[in-house]
């Protein structure tokens, strides 16, 4: 099996190659696997709209997740790949809080059950983990009106 170079080496061959051949390099990259279509359709077309994405990716969550009170497992878990994937697309901090938050408000706003399902709600509880230590990252005043967003989201499992 081949060995995959590292990002700077690829970075390095890339550089001096004519435009002809970049566009053919992306369009294979994008021909060979869906994640790198959905990266480059990201970069291409959504990247000048992160808005757009943020709203588009929100509403995929709230399709997804079920109108009744429970909610199994592998559903949620789908729906935090997905979430994870999209947020990874943009790496954006602002981003993938605004993401994470609409998914922790939509468990709670649909007064999702976890009953005895521990698994579940220690899906839900990585994500208030990962919200926490993605605000540390963001500016005080982004910090404090995300903080206003999140009230009433850390208690609900608890």
């Amino acid at each position: 099996m081949m060995k995959p170079a590292t990002i700077s080496e690829l970075k390095k061959a890339l550089a001096p190659l004519p435009r002809e051949d970049l566009l053919d390099a992306c369009v294979r990259l994008a021909r060979f696997k869906v994640d790198n279509k959905e990266l480059l359709t990201y970069l291409l077309l959504k990247s000048d709209d992160e808005d757009g994405y943020i709203d588009d990716v929100c509403a995929e969550i709230s399709e997804q997740l079920p109108s009744t009170r429970t909610v199994h497992k592998k559903t949620l878990r789908k729906i935090i790949r997905t979430m994870d994937k999209c947020i990874r697309y943009s790496g954006d901090k602002e981003t993938e809080l605004q993401i994470r938050i609409h998914f922790c408000r939509q468990i709670v706003e649909r007064k999702i059950y976890f009953g005895r399902c521990r698994v579940s709600a220690n899906m839900y509880l990585a994500q208030i983990k990962k919200i926490e230590k993605a605000l540390e990252k963001v500016h005080p005043d982004l910090q404090f009106d995300f903080r206003e967003q999140m009230i009433g989201l850390d208690e609900y499992v608890r």
